[in-house]
Order: structure tokens, then sequence, then C-alpha cells
């Protein structure tokens, strides 16, 4: 893998794979400013290399490029040089950092992202998203003093990412973002992913799906918070995102310090009427609507010993590896449950509420919360999956991510045959309650 220059100051990352009918270069474009060019990471030297100094060993493509070009910027062996000593202030143009995925011309990088249905893999790009995100905070928190240590960046947060469109695998696909909005702390990043049709006739209609990515900056030496450079927005859209982070800011704060405002008796009514009707499956089933489906019988499983191979470029279990797993056992739910190919239209806010370090025993468990069946062209599926960190040695297990997905299907015309999904209703009062905050954040 190397990273050449263009000549547009815009670094070329070339992956060359052997063919049949001859060599074939996989071009994936990278624009990180602050690199120096052209710069190579020879795949021998990195296995010579301490463990300690690797910068990373996930097997995207793009993530691997977009790591390296990171660990350039923050090189390995400067953790124990002295901390910045004065924040600079930047534009949010010095951290923007694009790729192209040329999947028209690119056969083995298309069959790489290839989903069963010629779609693209929506795990694989979630995965580049976060590798991307975490990038740019990188090149918004550096000082350009290969002499200073690196903050130590964390995934603490993305907001609802939604798919306004299908992606198609063999059209080229485009992904940026650049740093909007950073609190003393926090730095938010907005990303797009972008596709370009024959019909589409506006910039904006190529837009497939936008996320916001929020990271934490910590002292790489004594993991205290650490404050990060300043941001001055300077083009009118640059304003208006950081107003809009400024606000989401507000909203998440607000969120953490506000109770629920629903009274005790409305909760307690709300409970009876959802625990009424899985209590007639749980002790009458030869009584009960064959519409509907308990809780506890669409739920799936999946675990797995976390391996040297899924960590990041601090050694920590990548987000992106998460959400990837966290998807495809979301999607295989959907597909067990309705019985139809799923339509992945949205996830939910995650949050990453603790690290997962390689040797964890994760286990990721599955469910359908509710279905929305309101719309028969477009009948919605939500799944919760939950991320369990857990220590057999030490008898404990602890919760390190909640996703939430939602999915409608791809055959609408076996909607119009009368299909229908079946309600999910719960057996327990702690699964009723699930199901109503969950309804109650979607609203």
């Amino acid at each position: 893998m190397a990273l050449a220059d263009d000549g547009n100051g815009c670094l070329r990352s070339l992956q060359t794979f052997s063919q049949p009918c001859g060599p074939f270069w996989g071009i994936l474009p990278l624009n990180p400013s602050t690199l120096s060019s052209p710069f190579e990471v020879d795949a021998s030297s990195l296995i010579k290399k301490p463990i300690f100094l690797w910068p990373g060993t996930y097997h995207s493509p793009v993530t691997k490029a977009l790591w390296e070009a990171r660990s350039s910027i923050n090189p390995a062996n400067a953790n124990n040089a002295p901390a910045q000593s004065e924040l600079l202030t930047k534009t949010p143009s010095e951290s923007r950092t694009s790729i192209v995925y040329n999947f028209s011309i690119g056969y083995i990088l298309r069959e790489e992202y290839r989903d069963p249905w010629n779609g693209v893999r929506i795990g694989k790009l979630l995965e580049d998203l976060d590798a991307l995100a975490g990038t740019i905070a990188v090149k918004h928190c550096s000082d350009k003093c290969i002499l200073t240590r690196p903050l130590l960046l964390v995934t603490a947060s993305v907001d609802k990412m939604v798919l306004r469109k299908p992606l198609h695998v063999d059209v080229d696909l485009s992904m940026s973002g650049a740093v909007t909005w950073v609190g003393r702390s926090s730095i938010e990043i907005h990303l797009e992913v972008s596709q370009y049709l024959p019909e589409s006739s506006h910039a904006s209609d190529a837009v497939a799906f936008t996320a916001n990515f929020t990271f934490v900056a910590r002292d790489s030496k004594t993991g205290m918070s650490a404050a990060v450079n300043r941001l001055s927005p300077e083009s009118e859209q640059e304003k208006i995102l950081w107003e809009e982070a400024e606000a989401r800011d507000k909203t998440r704060k607000m969120k953490r310090r506000e109770k629920k405002r629903e009274t005790e008796n409305m909760e307690s009514e709300r409970l009876k009427a959802l625990l009424a009707e899985g209590r007639i499956l749980c002790d009458m089933p030869a009584l009960a609507n064959r519409d509907t489906i308990l809780l506890r019988d669409t739920c799936h499983e999946y675990s797995l010993i976390c391996q040297p191979q899924q960590r990041n470029t601090h050694g920590r279990i990548f987000g992106g590896f998460l959400m990837h797993k966290a998807f495809e056992l979301a999607y295989s739910t959907a597909y067990a449950f309705a019985g139809l190919v799923p339509s992945f239209l949205e996830v939910e806010h995650v949050d990453f509420l603790r690290p997962v370090d390689v040797g964890d025993f994760l286990r990721f468990k599955s469910c359908v919360l509710y279905t929305e069946l309101d719309n028969p062209l477009q009948p919605l599926i939500n799944i919760e999956v939950v991320a369990h960190v857990t220590k057999p040695e030490l008898r404990t297990s602890e919760v390190s991510n909640s996703f939430h997905f939602t999915f409608s299907v791809r055959n609408l015309h076996a909607m119009e045959n009368d299909f229908r999904f079946r309600s999910v209703v719960p057996a327990t009062e702690e699964e009723a309650r699930r199901i109503l905050k969950r309804m109650d954040a979607d609203k």
C-alpha cells in the first residue's frame, strides 16, 4: 500500500492485485493535506516492527490506508514526548478528507464491498466511516510537530445515520468529511457518502448517507481529559454546520440531565396494555392472535473472542468493527423475522459506553423490539443489538454498546399480496420498558 501525490495536493492510495489477465490497480484517493508526499508503507517492514509500533491491523483497504495516513501524522514513538503547549485555531478545510471508491473500474475493490444483492455492504461502509472520522479528528488535533505527544481520541457517539437512497456497487462512491464543531475536549465530525447517478440533476441528489461522529480527547500518557485545537468556520455552510452541532451538543446535555416527564400512572397504563398482549401468548398460546409474536422469540445471538487483528491504532478493538458486526446481526434478525430480504433505512444514535480490548469475550444479542405497520408500502422493523463484554473469570458482563437499526423490505410486491409482519409483544415488564423507551426515543 502506498500513498502518492497526484500533482494536485491529493494523495492517492494504490493497491496492486494480481489477476489472470495481468496487474490491476484499485485507486482510493485521499487528501490528508498535513502529510508529506509521497510516502510508502512496506508490508515486510511492518512485520519487523515491534507490535506497539504497528498502526493497526484491520483488513479493509480503505481503513488500512486511513490508518497509515494517521500514523504519519502522529508517529507511534512520540507518546513519551511533551504535551502540546499551545492550542491552535484551525479551519474545517484543514481537516477535510475525501475518499473515492472507484467501483466502476476496480473489480477487486468492487467485489470486496459487494453484498449478495449487488448493493454495497453497509457494515463495511460503517467501518470506513469510523476510520475516516478518526483520521479527520487526528488531523484537527495535530500541531504538525513530531516532538509533541499526540492525543488519544476515542469515539464517544454517532448520531442517527439515515440512508437516503440505495447504493450501487458498480457506480463510483465518494466519502468526505471535516470537523464542524469543537468543545473543550470534544470534536464533532460531519461525514457524507455520495454516489452520482446519471439521473442526478443536483449535487444534493448524490448525497446518500450522512453521519455525525463525536470524539473525545484524552491525554495519551495520563488518560485525563485534554483540550483540543479551536475551530474557526469560514463559509456560510460551515457556520450553519457549527450552529447545528452546537444545538445537538446542548440537546445531548439536556437529555442527560432531564428525567422522564411521564407520570407514573401513564407509564403504568402503557406497560399494562403491552403486557396484556404478551401474557395471552405466554399463558394461552392457542387463543393468541396469530399476527403477534413474543419478543423473546425474535432473538438471535453472536459471540466471539476479540482478536489482535481487530484492534485500532490505539490497541483497542476498532469501533467500526463493532458497528459492522452489530449491523450484520441486525440484518440477519430482520431477514429471519420478515421472511423477505431487508432494506436498511437508518441506525439510531450510538453511544460507546466502554472500550473493548483484545482478548475480551464479546456477545452481541439482537431482537425485534417493535414493528410499525401504518404504511403498507414501507412497513418498519426496529431491531435492537446490545454488545456485552463478558469476563467469565470475574463473573461479570457489561454493556459496551447499544445499537438500534430500522429496516423495511425490498420485495414490495409480496406486501401487496396481503403479506404482513407480526406485531412484537413483551413477556416481561423489563421487555415492555425497553419497547416503550425505544418508541419514545424514535418519536
